[in-house]
């Protein structure tokens, strides 16, 4: 047995210094051939300000804005404490990076990336005078993916790392992030599977973290060299299973990828080295190719005459409640039949109800007939709704554990059967929620969503935005610092110290 775990270790050394002569004489040919991995090193390092349009620079600080608040809430939350407390037992000798709603409180930068990225993605949420039971409230993007909350905090926490006289300015942090952001988008669309809800790979532990690497070499100003090492870097360190993606372990999958991404782009600028095709899949061994099943990357140009950042082309999903993307559809879906319901009868009678067809996407893990916790309703197209359906709404407070075993609820949970119609897709961009109330006087009513508010094609108004994120960041700070913030972020061109934001968390 030990003979043959040797031979196999041979081959597969063999078959890395395979790799890596492929690797060489890929680069021995100079600019000749153009690899895939340079070309996104040359767009990290050479992109500039004055490629970012009026439209990706608004669209960008609505995501940084609403980022930071979903930061705040997060912060104050049990996990967070829990992330917290194993981030300040460990040797933290360069303390100077801030921690969201915590004053006067420092971490080392890496660490406080990561205990900030944790805040970003929380399933559950206690705090002593208050309470919200479900957290999945970041930004959404197609293919899919959390983008902002891998990227943000790195660049928040490098921001203090740098010394007085070479802090990067707003503009270069507003740069920075697109960079990252960027960067995961052209990474998803490799890959015709990514467009589907995943089923193997949690995506933001994946393109985040090379999203994250991307962001933090740039606000650096690593060389092309050290990029494209950033990146290969990072893809060691990236990846998580979906299976975690419905339990506690899922805000570490944030919080992992801005701290990886942070600290192999810090490793890069110490000239560690990696693989430079770690994009191209070639040679015979998988680089980033390993997380997709039909990874077909291209180069990745500048932005000029005949080149868009993706963020340009396509607007990003704000949630209005706190749960899974694919919930949006059927809460609003059902909030239609619920209407009908009343319009029809005066009143919404549960009671009244015999079945609750639900015509959803198939996707397993998003699939909860009965959740017995907070973070299973909020991955619950069953229990999204009839939440609404009950309430004539979904909130903060809809994924409490009082509201979970509710007796009405739990009555119309045992009403709902699911279909899965062949148009419907598992994709965020072609999927719709159906919602088929059967009445007990054999009626039917249908509620239908194709596109609710808050997805890419019908954004938030700036006035939504600005309330979700003043109710958020409010549970924190007081209103004139969430006030100074909205100015902060709304002119972060203008600033000459981008530490100044983070330390205004």
């Amino acid at each position: 047995m030990v003979f043959s775990t040797l031979q196999q270790s041979q081959k597969v050394f063999s078959a890395s210094r395979q790799v890596h002569k492929a690797a060489v004489q890929v680069l021995e040919r100079g600019h000749m051939e153009e690899t895939v991995t340079n070309s996104f090193a040359s767009f990290i390092h050479e992109v500039l300000p004055e490629h970012l349009s009026d439209t990706v620079r608004l669209r960008s600080k609505r995501m940084i804005l609403d980022s930071i608040g979903v930061g705040l809430l997060g912060s104050t939350t049990h996990v967070f404490d829990i992330a917290l407390k194993y981030c300040q037992n460990m040797y933290s000798p360069n303390a100077v990076s801030s921690v969201y709603g915590r004053t006067g409180l420092k971490l080392s930068p890496t660490l406080a990336a990561f205990t900030n990225g944790v805040a970003l993605f929380l399933p559950l949420l206690h705090c002593s005078s208050w309470q919200v039971h479900s957290m999945d409230f970041d930004d959404t993007w197609h293919p899919a993916t959390h983008p902002s909350g891998a990227v943000l905090p790195a660049l928040l926490a490098a921001s203090q790392m740098l010394p007085v006289g070479s802090k990067p300015n707003g503009l270069d942090l507003l740069l920075a992030f697109n960079v990252g952001i960027e960067v995961q988008g052209r990474l998803m669309h490799f890959s015709r599977e990514a467009h589907n809800i995943p089923k193997r790979f949690h995506p933001p532990s994946v393109v985040g973290t090379l999203g994250s690497a991307a962001a933090i070499a740039k606000l650096l100003s690593l060389n092309k060299t050290q990029c494209a090492n950033a990146l290969a870097v990072a893809a060691s360190l990236a990846g998580a299973p979906m299976a975690n993606a419905a339990t506690l372990a899922k805000p570490l999958h944030i919080g992992n990828a801005t701290r990886f991404g942070f600290e192999a782009a810090l490793l890069a600028a110490q000239d560690m080295e990696a693989n430079p095709l770690i994009l191209d899949d070639v040679g015979g061994c998988s680089g980033v190719s390993a997380f997709y099943g039909d990874y077909n990357p291209m180069p990745l140009p500048l932005p000029g005459r005949d080149q868009e950042f993706l963020l340009e082309k396509q607007d990003i999903a704000f949630k209005r409640f706190p749960a899974h993307l694919g919930m949006h559809w059927v809460v609003d879906a059902a909030l239609s039949a619920r209407d009908l319901s009343i319009r029809y009868s005066g009143s919404f009678s549960p009671a009244a109800i015999r079945a609750i067809v639900l015509r959803i996407p198939e996707s397993k893990y998003i699939n909860r007939a009965f959740p017995e916790s907070e973070h299973q309703a909020r991955h619950s197209f069953q229990f999204n709704a009839c939440a609404a359906l009950l309430d004539g709404q979904v909130d903060v407070g809809s994924f409490s554990l009082e509201n979970i075993v509710r007796p009405d609820l739990t009555k119309l949970l045992a009403k709902v059967v699911v279909e899965h119609p062949e148009d419907n897709p598992a994709n965020f961009d072609k999927m719709y929620g159906e919602v088929v109330l059967h009445l007990e006087n054999g009626d039917i009513l249908t509620g239908r969503c194709d596109t609710f508010y808050g997805h890419w094609r019908k954004p938030l108004s700036k006035e939504s935005l600005l309330q979700k994120f003043r109710a958020n960041a409010s549970h924190v700070l007081p209103e004139s610092k969430v006030n100074a913030i909205i100015t902060m972020v709304e002119n972060i061109e203008t600033l000459a110290d981008s530490s100044q934001l983070a330390s205004a968390l």
